[in-house]
C-alpha cells in the first residue's frame, strides 16, 4: 500500500463568520491510500481552535509512513486501532488515514461503505444548509441565493433574536441554531423561548464546553433541545452528554475518522441521545465519507462542499438537501 498526501487551500464562496472567528478560505488535506490498482481519499481540515495545522498532519503522517503501509490486509477497524495509539494526539489527522482506508478497502471488495456496513438508506435524512454569521440583509441574501428546506444559521452576536426574526420572514424552512460557545446559560434559557416561537429545531453548543453546570440549568429549562458538539470530541464524552444534552453532534475530523463516528453514534442511540453528523468545511472528499453515516442519524450537517467556489473531488450530490450517493464503490469519491 502506498501512501500520498494532497495539500489544498479551498476558497470559500463567501466570508464564513461564527462566533469565533472568520475566513474566506479552508486549508485541507487529502489523503489517498493506493494498492496500484483503487485509490481511498480520506480528508481532514486544518482548525486553530483545536491548533490542527498542515505542517502538524503532515508531519505526523509522514513518521508514521511506513507503519501506515505495512497495515494493508487489515480490516478497517484493525487499522484504526493499530494506528491510534501513535495519532490519539492528532485525531485530526487520523480521521483522514481512517476514511481513506475504509474508502480503500470497500472498493477493494467491490461494495459501497454503506453497503459493507449492512445500513439501509431508506430513511436518510437531508442535509441542511449553513448561513455564517453577518449583516442580516447579507444572511437574508444568502438564503435566497440558495432556498432550501433547513437552514442551520450560525449565531453569538447581540442581536441573535433580532436575527432570526428577520430571517423568518423571507423563509419558511425548518431553522437550527448553533452559537458555538457564545452564550450563557441564562441567555440559552431565554432565547430558546423565542426561538421556538420562531420555528427554531433545536440549539446547538450554546455555552462553552467546560461550563457543565450551565449545561445542566439549561438542558432542565430550555425550551428547545440541545445538541452537543465541542462538548462531544470523542468516544468517551458521549455517556458524559446524558443528562446534559438532548444529542450529540460528531464531527469525524475531531473523533478520529469513520470507525469510530459510527461507534459514538450507535452508542448515543443505545443511552437515548439524538445524533446527528456535522461537516468542517470538507470538499466532496470529507463531504461523501459523511454520507456513508446517514442511516444512523437524525440530522446532518454536510454543506461543506456547497460552501465551496470549487470542488476538488467528485462523489455524492446534494440537491435540496437530498444526498444521492456516488456510483462508484467505497464513499463514491474521486480526485478532480
Amino acid at each position: 500500500m502506498k501512501l500520498k498526501l494532497h495539500a489544498y487551500n479551498l476558497v470559500l464562496k463567501h466570508t464564513f463568520t461564527i462566533s469565533r472567528e472568520s475566513r474566506n478560505t479552508q486549508t485541507s488535506l487529502v489523503v489517498e491510500l493506493s494498492d496500484g490498482q483503487h485509490s481511498g481519499f480520506g480528508e481532514t481540515t486544518t482548525n486553530p481552535y483545536y491548533k490542527i495545522t498542515m505542517e502538524s498532519l503532515k508531519e505526523i503522517i509522514s513518521s508514521n509512513e511506513t507503519m501506515i503501509c505495512s497495515l494493508s490486509n487489515e480490516t478497517p477497524i484493525n487499522f484504526w486501532k493499530t494506528l491510534y495509539p501513535l495519532f490519539k494526539n492528532n485525531l485530526f489527522a487520523l480521521c483522514a488515514l481512517d476514511n481513506a482506508y475504509n474508502d480503500l478497502y470497500t472498493k477493494k471488495i467491490g461494495k459501497k461503505l454503506v453497503d459493507y456496513w449492512g445500513l439501509k438508506t431508506d430513511n436518510n435524512p437531508k442535509t441542511d444548509f449553513t448561513i455564517g454569521i453577518d449583516t442580516v440583509d447579507k444572511m437574508v441574501a444568502k438564503m435566497k441565493e440558495l432556498p432550501w428546506p433547513i437552514y442551520k444559521i450560525k449565531l453569538g452576536t447581540k442581536n441573535d433574536i433580532e436575527i432570526v426574526t428577520e430571517l423568518r420572514k423571507h423563509s419558511n424552512a425548518i431553522f437550527r441554531i448553533d452559537a458555538n460557545c457564545g452564550w450563557t446559560a441564562e441567555e440559552t434559557i431565554a432565547n430558546s423561548f423565542k426561538l421556538k416561537e420562531l420555528g427554531v429545531e433545536f440549539l446547538e453548543q450554546p455555552l462553552p464546553a467546560g461550563d457543565i453546570d450551565g449545561a445542566k440549568k439549561v438542558f432542565k429549562n430550555s425550551a428547545l433541545p440541545i445538541i452537543a458538539d465541542e462538548s462531544c470530541i470523542v468516544e468517551s464524552d458521549v455517556e458524559k452528554c446524558v443528562g446534559l444534552f438532548h444529542g450529540i453532534n460528531v464531527k469525524l475530523s475531531k473523533c478520529g475518522g469513520l470507525t469510530p463516528g459510527k461507534r459514538m453514534l450507535e452508542k448515543a442511540k443505545t443511552l437515548g441521545l439524538k445524533t446527528m453528523v456535522g461537516c468542517m468545511t470538507e470538499s466532496t472528499v470529507g463531504i461523501s465519507a459523511i454520507a456513508h453515516l446517514l442511516p444512523l442519524l437524525d440530522y446532518v450537517d454536510m454543506d461543506g462542499s456547497l460552501l465551496l467556489k470549487e470542488d476538488i473531488a467528485t462523489g455524492i450530490s446534494i440537491k435540496d438537501g437530498v444526498i444521492t450517493y456516488s456510483n462508484l464503490n467505497g464513499t463514491g469519491v474521486s480526485l478532480l
